[in-house]
């Protein structure tokens, strides 16, 4: 079953409680009864028991907990056939990302796992580095509407949207292979609009990535990039895997 394609998911993870979290629960329970998407429940990962979704009365699941302590117990159980899905905040960090680099330093506790600069840009209009290391690229000039679906013809331009984030990811790694360090991948967590407004990528996803960061770095050093993206926006890091430390 694909998951993207049937609307049909185990559980849906919704990453905060707060304005955003409130919103996607609402309209994933709006889809639910429109028969637009089936799911087995909606769990909600907030580190506050008087967030806005715990004390709506809203039919979910709440896990107290600090998201990368959540995710470290929920990935580090998650198999490839999992149908479940993780709607991320718009807000939050780079978090998939810090759950592969921290699940790397573990496999291989005895060698370099570090965060590496980008040392090639994603060819799109706005970009910037954060201090984090992690690199932020967008396709808009502009500010987005937080509910936009990012449809095929853009709500701000008018005209078709031509641009998808992935591919300047792929693009990304087919320019570095004539550099000095050359990139894997790209590891993409694309965020793609399932049904009413909301934006998930599949668990399925995160745990490939782990696979393939266990696959490359097992025989040589690697630079796997790693992006979470949208049609029209990421964040991407390079997940560097070295030598044995001294």
């Amino acid at each position: 079953m694909s998951a993207g394609d049937e609307r049909e998911y185990g559980s849906i993870i919704v990453v905060g409680g707060g304005c955003y979290g409130s919103y996607y629960v609402r309209q994933l329970e709006r889809a639910s009864a429109a028969a637009a998407i089936r799911f087995e429940r909606i769990l909600v990962v907030d580190r506050s028991a008087d967030c806005a979704v715990a004390t709506s009365g809203a039919d979910v699941q709440m896990d107290i907990s600090e998201w990368t302590d959540f995710f470290d117990r929920y990935l580090g159980s998650a198999e490839l056939d999992t149908d479940d899905a993780i709607v991320p905040s718009p807000l939050m960090p780079h978090l998939m990302y810090q759950w592969l680099r921290d699940a790397a330093h573990r496999r291989w506790p005895t060698r370099i796992v570090e965060t590496r600069p980008l040392l090639l840009d994603p060819e799109t209009p706005w970009r910037a580095a954060a201090p984090d290391g992690t690199f932020y690229g967008s396709y808009a000039t502009w500010t987005c509407p937080i509910n936009c679906v990012e449809p095929r013809l853009c709500p701000h331009t008018g005209g078709e949207r031509s641009w998808t984030m992935p591919n300047a990811a792929a693009d990304l790694v087919s320019r570095s292979q004539d550099s000095a360090e050359p990139l894997h991948g790209p590891v993409i967590f694309h965020c793609s609009h399932r049904a009413f407004g909301v934006g998930m990528f599949d668990t399925r996803d995160v745990v490939a990535a782990d696979r393939l960061v266990e696959q490359v770095g097992a025989v040589e050093s690697a630079n796997v990039l790693v992006a979470t993206v949208s049609h029209c926006h990421g964040a991407f890091n390079v997940l560097h895997v070295g030598a044995k430390t001294s």
